[in-house]
């Protein structure tokens, strides 16, 4: 049984035009997320109050096969590659589902 598929992305920013710059992209893009991919749960950006120049994304699709759909859609790798002037640093963790609640099965398989 397939419990999802999930990473948590954490974006460090330059500065505060950078922010500026990096949540107008991210504003241009989710409404394409939203509306074209079925295969994505959730897609969530978090800001970090102790750290204003940081977002935090959190990521949750049926599969594999849906992040791998995501990643080749046309809004997505217009924000893959725009969003390099803004960024200096960059972490992604992928997860792998245990157990929970959610709009996923998250029993262990």
């Amino acid at each position: 049984m397939s419990g999802g598929f999930g990473l948590i992305v954490r974006f460090e920013l330059r500065d505060q035009t950078a922010v500026a710059g990096f949540d107008g992209l991210v504003a241009r893009t989710l409404p394409e997320i939203r509306e074209l991919e079925s295969g994505t749960l959730a897609y969530v950006v978090h800001s970090v109050p102790e750290e204003p120049n940081v977002r935090v994304f959190y990521e949750l699709y049926v599969d594999r096969a849906a992040f791998d759909a995501h990643e080749q859609q046309p809004h997505t790798k217009r924000f893959l590659a725009e969003r390099e002037q803004y960024l200096s640093g960059l972490q992604v963790t992928f997860l792998a589902v245990e157990t929970g609640k959610g709009p996923v099965p998250c029993e262990h398989p």
